[in-house]
């Protein structure tokens, strides 16, 4: 499999309008593109076409998008699941950490947006490469865990690489405070004025513009 045109995607949302403009805008890029009304209806259609890519919405009828995830990862792990979801629902985007949710956009969608998503998905699915090429001249190694720039391995501390290491996983779209925090410190309570020092730290360490902020909601590597 090499490239979106050989890959299935399944889409749930209960909003027809979204369903079909979605479906028109890039729905050709697909070998198959599979739109589903709610989770019950996703689920049933996952089972029956096992997809490549999951792209579902939170609030929906009969069964919700992280019901479902999390019945769709208990059936196959590795499915990458993207969520669309409205910045008010913040709370359940918090939900999903626990569910295993690969990518998190916000809407109103952007095609575009979404294609490079489903882009980085699919080159994390095939890429066998240890070597991740980032934003500003940087790459990190993924087998030896090292961030470098023009050669140069940049000095981090344990914490300052899995920070970077969770960035580097969700490369692209951004990482919520909340899973950054259950992935960094492992669930230790962690201030967020402590969390701010901490990417400053970083940051001084880096580019100033490398790591992006998104307000009340978290960071990413800008590419």
């Amino acid at each position: 499999m090499s490239g979106l045109s050989k890959l299935t995607v399944l889409f749930v949302e209960d909003e027809e309008d979204l369903r079909e403009a979605l479906e028109s805008a890039i729905g050709d890029e697909f070998t198959k593109f599979i739109v589903a009304r709610d989770g019950d209806d996703g689920l049933k259609k996952f089972k029956k076409y096992k997809p490549d890519i999951v792209i579902t919405d939170i609030m929906m009828p009969v069964m919700d998008g992280l019901m479902m995830a999390k019945e769709i990862k208990h059936i196959s792990k590795h499915t990458p699941i993207i969520v669309l979801s409205a910045f008010s629902e913040k709370e359940r985007l918090l939900e999903a950490i626990d569910v295993g949710i690969d990518k998190y956009l916000i809407k109103p969608i952007d095609p575009d947006e979404l294609m490079k998503t489903l882009q980085l998905v699919s080159k994390e699915m095939l890429d066998q490469s240890d070597i991740v090429e980032l934003g500003f001249g940087y790459q990190f190694d993924k087998s030896r865990r090292v961030l470098v720039k023009e050669g140069q391995t940049i000095f981090l501390t344990k914490k300052e690489l899995l920070f970077i290491s969770i960035l580097v996983k969700n490369l692209g779209v951004f990482v919520l405070h909340e899973e950054i925090k259950k992935y960094v410190w492992t669930n230790k309570k962690v201030t967020d004025s402590a969390i701010r020092t901490f990417i400053k730290r970083v940051r001084e360490k880096t580019d100033k513009e490398f790591i992006k902020n998104i307000p009340g909601l978290g960071y990413k590597i800008n590419t």
